[in-house]
């Protein structure tokens, strides 16, 4: 703990606060912040209620714990003044080879939709937070288990991907209202995933009903440019992804890594601002749905000191 507005929990909250203040009382648009945070086993800080590895939580095939675990990591989230999760992962193992199989919730499409709604529900428990489920879509078939490079070439039928790797995002879209997903690294066919309209938006969108908002996993724009070859500069790679669908760019920086050459394209006209508008509106709907236009701040910080890592909270990691 090298930063004294890490924690206590109440601190944390405040920090996030004073951050929030400067986005609503210094920017043009006074938009509130959707901070996110990692949460397949419980949210990501200093001290918080921890749970196992998702691929753990799976053997349990306990759907009402796992609604818990979703509702405990929502609270706790929420009160620090975080309103997205990065949870579930919706990926179904295929290789016990890959190095990220203890992500999962294990090899059968069905367990991974059933335990996958109730952290979705449970994350999105009075909407305190938004889930965004990762990884879409076809990732963890890499071929002979690769996890370098940019998780590249799946060997999968069509079909395959359909019953196995497609069949928990329609089912916890469906169900679970997933509010928010995460595109993956990997490419499909030779197409990268982050810079398909098919994935992004025929399928995700059109076909599967999905209403929330599409962030990249981390560079995978980037790597549309420097690890897939399809893009020629990162400025195409920033035109590909906008204009398949996706909404925001994981890994913000600074202005060029993402908003610089965006307003460049536009005015080239690369990208419309119709595309623009109905990106934005995807990001406004769920703020909207989080209640961030009227409740921006954590309003009890001394709350947060008692709910995050509590006792109780405690207990139901234990089981």
């Amino acid at each position: 703990q090298d930063n004294e507005n890490v924690w206590p929990a109440s601190r944390h909250a405040w920090a996030l606060n004073e951050v929030q203040r400067w986005f609503i009382e210094e920017t043009r648009m006074g938009i509130p912040v959707d901070f996110t945070n990692e949460g397949i086993r419980g949210i990501e800080a200093y001290k918080a209620t921890n749970f196992p590895t998702q691929l753990g939580i799976g053997h349990t095939w306990n759907k009402n714990l796992v609604h818990k675990i979703g509702d405990i990591t929502g609270k706790e989230a929420r009160i620090l003044g975080y309103t997205n999760v990065y949870a579930p992962i919706l990926d179904v193992g295929r290789d016990q080879r890959w190095g990220r199989y203890e992500e999962i919730y294990g090899e059968s499409p069905f367990l991974v939709a059933e335990l996958g709604i109730q952290m979705c529900k449970g994350l999105q428990t009075d909407m305190q937070v938004a889930a965004t489920g990762k990884h879409f879509a076809a990732y963890s078939n890499n071929k002979g288990a690769r996890e370098g490079f940019s998780r590249t070439d799946p060997q999968m039928s069509p079909r395959e991907v359909e019953r196995i790797h497609i069949y928990p995002w329609k089912r916890v879209i469906k169900e679970a209202n997933l509010l928010g997903i995460m595109s993956s690294y990997n490419d499909y066919d030779g197409i990268p995933i982050q810079g398909s309209h098919y994935w992004l938006t025929q399928k995700l969108r059109d076909e599967l009903g999905f209403k929330g908002y599409i962030v990249s996993d981390s560079d995978a724009v980037m790597y549309m440019y420097n690890k897939h070859k399809t893009a020629e500069t990162y400025k195409e790679a920033v035109k590909m992804a906008v204009n398949a669908g996706m909404n925001m760019r994981c890994t913000f920086r600074s202005p060029n890594s993402f908003v610089l050459p965006l307003r460049e394209l536009v005015k080239e006209g690369e990208v419309t601002l119709k595309t623009i508008d109905t990106l934005v509106g995807d990001i406004l709907r769920v703020k909207f749905l989080l209640g961030l236009f009227d409740t921006p701040y954590v309003t009890d910080l001394k709350k947060a000191d008692d709910l995050v890592y509590s006792e109780s909270h405690q207990k139901v990691a234990l089981q």
